[in-house]
């Protein structure tokens, strides 16, 4: 199988309150990812300077997050998925709370803001054998309402959880 490179933008906030805040989306129900909750993203262009570039055209894209309204934090660990993809992520802090999310409505379902600290909340989090291609295997997750939150969006999320809550950026 080859190595699809691609990227994502990891979009940090804090609210009006001081909340933190990241922002994901839940993907439309068609291609290999459908219906999955992932960070905006996707697979590097030709046209693309790098991968920062690539993960700031698609986080524009697919929610209308204008690059200049990013400040890009880090480069966070690669994770490589089952399905092929490297995935190199990128921690953005927005420079303020969104106003409103224009979604690109043929690869977005939903935009999700979710307060960092549900996320490390351990009454949602969760491990289930699944059937997946390839056979049986267990995943884990944290729930977010009628979602899972799994695969490669987890594995970037669970270790930058306790980063983020413990002030390593300037969010």
């Amino acid at each position: 199988m080859s190595v699809v490179v691609s990227a994502v933008l990891v979009p940090v906030y804090r609210d009006r309150a001081g909340e933190l805040h990241v922002v994901l989306v839940v993907r439309g129900e068609h291609g290999r990812h459908g219906g999955q909750i992932a960070f905006p993203g996707g697979i590097r262009s030709p046209g693309d300077a790098d991968l920062r570039e690539t993960a700031l055209r698609e986080a524009e894209e697919e929610i209308g997050l204008e690059r200049g309204a990013v400040e890009m934090l880090a480069t966070l660990p690669e994770v490589n998925t089952s399905t092929g993809y490297l995935v190199t992520p990128f921690l953005g802090r927005l420079i303020a709370e969104p106003p409103a999310w224009r979604r690109q409505e043929r690869e977005i379902a939903e935009v999700l803001s979710v307060a960092v600290a549900d996320l490390a909340r351990a009454d949602l989090r969760g491990e289930e054998t699944w059937e997946l291609p390839g056979g049986p295997r267990r995943v884990r997750f944290v729930r977010l309402g009628p979602h899972k939150l799994w695969g490669a969006t987890y594995r970037i999320l669970d270790p930058l959880i306790p980063r983020l809550l413990a002030g390593e950026w300037s969010i």
